[in-house]
C-alpha cells in the first residue's frame, strides 16, 4: 500500500484517543453455533500503541498518551511509508529474541536494541479510522475486514495479529504458543463497537499457575477486606490483584475478623491489619511481566 504524502488522506481521528481494554477472565469462552459471535486472537506481551498516520509523520500513542515514535523510529517510518494518511490502528509493539517475544528488550533504549540486533514489529489487531472516516462505531467484524484490506499489501514488521473464529484452534494456540512468549488469548465479540475503557465484550485469558501462599494481613475493613497481603512461595510479600470479589471478601472476612489486629502502617504496603495466626491460601499466579498474584480461596487448615 502506498504511503501517505501531502493530500494523501484526511485525518478524521487525531490523537489522543483512550483505548478499549479487555476484562480478565479465567477460561476461554465457548464459541456459539453459526453465526459465530466471538473472535479469538493472540494476547501478545508488548507495548500497547495506537498508530496515527498523520501528514508526514506517525504518532505512536501509548496507553498513557505518550508518543512512542521517537523510541521506535523504524516502526514509525515503516508505517508512514506503508499506510495512507488518516488511518488509525490499535496494536502492540513487540520485540523478539531467540524466537520468542521479549518484553524486557522493549525497555531498552533504541540504540541498545539496534546494537543487539533485536527486531521490533507492530502487530495490529483493530482499526479505528480510515482516511476521512472514524469507524469506531462499526462492529468488530466490519473493522476486522477493513483492517485486512488496509494491510493487504503491508510488509513486515507491520502485520495483522493471528486470529480465528474456531474455538479449538484458539485452545491449541493457548496450549502450544506459551513457549514463544504468547501470554494467552483475547476473545472479542464480533458485534462490539470500539469504546474507551474496560469492557466484557473483550475478555483476556492469560496463562495462570496456582500456588500456595500465606495470608499475612488484610487491607480495608477486617470483616470486608478489599485486598490481601500475602507471602509467596519464593518469600516475597505482595498485595493480591485484582481486588477481592464481594463473595471472596465475605469469605475472608468471616475467617479473619477475630484474627486481625489493629491498623498498622507498613512502609511498603501502607495501612494493613496483620492476621495472627496467618492463614494458608491458594493463589493464581498470572503469566506476564507483572506477575500478579490473584486470590483464589482460603485453604483448609486441617
Amino acid at each position: 500500500m502506498s504511503g501517505g504524502g501531502p493530500g494523501g488522506g484526511a485525518v478524521a481521528l487525531p490523537p489522543p484517543v483512550d483505548v478499549m481494554r479487555p476484562r480478565s477472565a479465567d477460561e476461554i469462552p465457548g464459541q456459539a453455533e453459526p453465526p459465530r459471535e466471538l473472535q479469538y486472537s493472540l494476547k501478545l506481551d508488548g507495548f500497547r500503541a495506537l498508530a496515527f498516520v498523520l501528514d508526514g509523520k506517525v504518532f505512536l500513542q501509548s496507553r498513557s498518551r505518550r508518543d512512542l515514535a521517537p523510541e521506535f523510529p523504524e516502526i514509525a517510518a515503516h508505517l508512514r511509508d506503508q499506510l495512507p494518511v488518516g488511518i488509525v490502528l490499535d496494536g502492540e509493539l513487540c520485540a523478539y529474541r531467540d524466537g520468542r517475544l521479549s518484553f524486557t528488550d522493549l525497555l531498552r533504549s533504541h540504540g541498545d536494541r539496534v546494537r543487539a540486533g533485536v527486531p521490533v514489529s507492530y502487530i495490529a489487531f483493530d482499526l479505528l479510522a480510515v482516511p476521512g472516516r472514524d469507524v469506531r462505531a462499526l462492529p468488530l467484524r466490519d473493522r476486522w475486514e477493513l483492517l485486512g484490506a488496509a494491510l493487504q499489501e503491508a510488509e513486515p514488521p507491520l502485520q495483522r495479529v493471528l486470529a480465528t473464529l474456531d474455538e479449538e484452534t484458539a485452545r491449541g494456540w493457548f496450549r502450544d504458543l506459551r513457549a514463544a512468549g504468547v501470554e494467552g488469548i483475547v476473545a472479542k465479540s464480533l458485534g462490539s463497537t470500539y469504546r474507551a475503557g474496560g469492557t466484557w465484550a473483550w475478555r483476556k485469558i492469560r496463562h495462570a499457575e496456582t500456588s500456595d501462599g500465606v495470608l499475612l494481613g488484610v487491607i480495608g475493613p477486617p470483616e470486608r477486606p478489599r485486598d490481601l497481603l500475602v507471602r509467596l512461595p519464593d518469600g516475597r510479600t505482595v498485595t493480591t490483584s485484582p481486588r477481592l470479589t464481594p463473595a471472596q471478601s465475605r469469605q475472608v472476612g468471616a475467617l479473619v475478623a477475630d484474627r486481625a489486629g489493629a491498623l498498622a502502617e507498613d512502609p511498603e504496603h501502607g495501612p494493613v491489619r496483620w492476621v495472627d495466626p496467618p492463614l494458608p491460601v491458594e493463589l493464581r499466579r498470572l503469566a506476564g511481566r507483572h506477575e500478579n498474584a490473584a486470590f483464589v480461596r482460603v485453604r483448609s487448615e486441617g
